[in-house]
């Protein structure tokens, strides 16, 4: 696929080269101080920005303000308010972006956002089944007990696309809705439910391995592509990822064949200073090794697993970097463009939509949702959320 032969690329030039572009780019030009904000303070996600932060102090002498919070708006507001510079923020951002779930409301709308870097690390996001049953594939959950949690977007879409890859919707499954997260892997364990969307690697797996109906992993074939593109046209963010780390035995000796989406997602404001945002990539990356082992899932920023063509566009200046090191591509720059033009569509149906929108939050919600939908058809992209 597109994305794993533009990382291949990456990864097989030479570091000679690399060097040599970087050595001509202009000197990292950062402000005394910033402020992010970032997942809660026992998250991997704050743990990484520390890890950045303090790197950026020692090299740079360019202080990070961190500040937690605890949901998705609580992290995007103060970016929406120009309180803060960054957002190490979740699948969330990519919501944002779009003006779709919980940004489909009047105080939200379409985000003009920009990404300047990404982590994705060795875990995977996927559903994690009881290990009492013969699933393979996610072809196999026809007719299980499937987890949906009341008021998470983010994990019923994550569980929506991987019964996609398997040709399946909710209507062939059996819907069993649970109030939180944590709840659903209780319930596996009791034998209320078969499978519950996560990471591989978070503790509620790692309960439900150790239970007696113990875990497993349905298996994404790389090389199935209709289940890619299936998978694809629920949750675009979703990428083929080797899983190397994991409940159940998930291990570099024992990986499974699975699938990602990055986290943390460093976005800003499309109008954050391009010496900031160019000072940022530039910085992460030149001083990788000085912060890679400091917070798990760090190593997650490498060059490597940098995804140029995604679904959020990046900064102009994060462009302007991948072009001096010598890996941007005509390829690359054409997806931006059509990117930064969906953002446009969307941004203006939204100031089109506002001129007239009701009163009434359940009409304005499911208004905006056909608004949106139309005026991404008629200019030629495909809504995905409808």
């Amino acid at each position: 696929m597109r994305p794993l032969a533009q990382r291949l690329l990456i990864a097989a030039l030479p570091l000679s080269l690399l060097g040599a572009a970087v050595s001509h780019a202009s000197d990292v030009d950062l402000p005394n101080t910033m402020a992010w904000t970032a997942y809660g303070t026992n998250s991997s996600g704050y743990a990484q920005a520390v890890a950045i932060g303090n790197m950026l102090q020692n090299k740079y002498d360019s202080s990070v303000r961190i500040l937690p919070g605890d949901n998705d708006v609580s992290r995007m507001t103060p970016l929406r308010q120009g309180r803060v510079d960054l957002c190490a923020c979740g699948i969330a951002s990519y919501y944002g972006a779009e003006g779709v779930m919980m940004f489909a409301d009047r105080d939200w709308g379409p985000q003009p956002l920009r990404v300047i870097t990404t982590s994705t690390a060795s875990f995977g996001l996927a559903l994690a089944v009881a290990g009492d049953l013969d699933v393979k594939t996610p072809a196999d959950l026809a007719g299980k007990r499937i987890a949906y949690i009341r008021g998470d977007d983010a994990l019923n879409k994550g569980t929506e696309a991987y019964l996609a890859f398997g040709g399946l919707t909710w209507d062939d499954v059996e819907r069993v809705d649970y109030p939180g997260y944590a709840r659903s892997f209780d319930g596996i364990i009791a034998g209320d439910v078969d499978a519950s969307f996560t990471t591989t690697v978070t503790p509620p797996a790692q309960q439900l391995a150790s239970s007696p109906r113990g875990i497993s992993w349905p298996v994404l074939d790389p090389d199935d592509e209709a289940g890619w593109e299936r998978m694809a046209a629920v949750a675009p963010y979703f990428r083929p990822h080797e899983v190397t780390a994991g409940a159940g035995g998930i291990s570099a000796d024992n990986p499974v064949p699975s699938a990602s989406y990055p986290y943390p997602i460093v976005v800003a404001n499309q109008d954050l200073e391009d010496n900031v945002a160019y000072g940022l990539i530039k910085a992460m990356q030149e001083n990788f090794d000085d912060y890679k082992d400091n917070a798990p899932g760090a190593a997650g920023y490498a060059f490597e697993q940098q995804d140029l063509q995604w679904v959020v566009p990046f900064h102009d200046a994060v462009v302007e970097y991948y072009k001096e090191v010598g890996v941007w591509t005509e390829e690359m720059q054409a997806h931006q463009d059509e990117l930064v033009e969906r953002q446009n569509v969307l941004l203006s149906a939204w100031d089109s939509f506002m001129q007239d929108a009701p009163d009434d939050d359940e009409a304005f919600t499911f208004q905006w949702m056909e608004a949106r939908a139309s005026a991404l058809s008629d200019a030629g992209f495909e809504p995905i959320f409808k």
